[in-house]
């Protein structure tokens, strides 16, 4: 069955507006797991706009299932997962103000600079993921990098999804089938959601983890978190049923 690690960036964000500690990040974690969730991701980003880096180094002793820390390899960064020591992390070309993640690595341009970064993880036994557009020459320039992972950029699929699920599907096949040909394992993420979920992990063979952030905490809000996270299960547990 494909995993399903939640972000709970958005949690983090909410407690910021006000300044305090509602919701609490920790608890919310903790439920999350509680709830079925298989793992617990968080981007921290410079302005710690959301996720803080002291959100991170607590959360360390708390996640019991598979923590993943997303973000861009500063050195900052660097320091902070190799002192938290995550079961994964995952590298992700956001300059320091980006909104969000908008694009993959090109890995030829950056071959040299992503390479030490794996490295130096990978010196720790931390498994690497490199977040990646459905690019099979990308995909496999990234097998050069050392990486144990990439993480499929999910975007363009889910704005395609409702035009038509057949074309929005095929770059995310053929660049699956890419990686388990260069021996890479496979994650994706970013706007994956309860209407396009399960057609995606019915399609994309070698399919071993999913990052579900902003959908379904805002399903959440109309579901409750206990539930939404087991419809997402269903999602990804249909296809294993399939």
């Amino acid at each position: 069955m494909t995993r399903l690690s939640v972000n709970i960036n958005k949690i983090a964000t909410l407690r910021n507006a006000r300044g305090g500690d509602l919701p609490n990040v920790m608890r919310v974690a903790s439920d999350c797991e509680r709830f079925g969730s298989q793992g617990i991701t968080v981007h921290p980003r410079p302005d710690q706009r959301h996720i803080r880096y002291q959100d991170v180094l607590d959360l360390k002793s708390l996640v019991t299932t598979e923590f993943n820390i997303e973000g861009y390899p500063s050195p900052e960064f660097i320091k902070l997962v190799v002192g938290v020591q995550p079961a994964q992390v995952t590298l992700v070309p956001d300059p320091p103000g980006a909104l969000t993640s908008s694009a993959g690595w090109d890995t030829v341009k950056n071959h040299a600079f992503l390479k030490e970064v794996v490295t130096e993880f990978q010196r720790n036994n931390i498994r690497t993921s490199i977040f990646i557009e459905p690019d099979p020459l990308m995909i496999r320039q990234a097998v050069k990098t050392g990486t144990d992972r990439i993480e499929l950029y999910t975007e363009s699929y889910a704005k395609l999804f409702h035009s038509g699920p057949e074309f929005a599907i095929k770059p995310f096949i053929d660049a699956a089938n890419a990686a388990i040909e260069s021996g890479l394992g496979i994650n994706a993420g970013h706007d994956l959601n309860l209407e396009n979920l399960k057609y995606f992990a019915d399609h994309v063979p070698g399919l071993l983890e999913v990052s579900i952030g902003h959908a379904l905490i805002c399903d959440a809000l109309y579901y409750g978190l206990e539930n939404t996270i087991q419809l997402y299960l269903r999602q990804l547990k249909a296809t294993e049923e399939k």
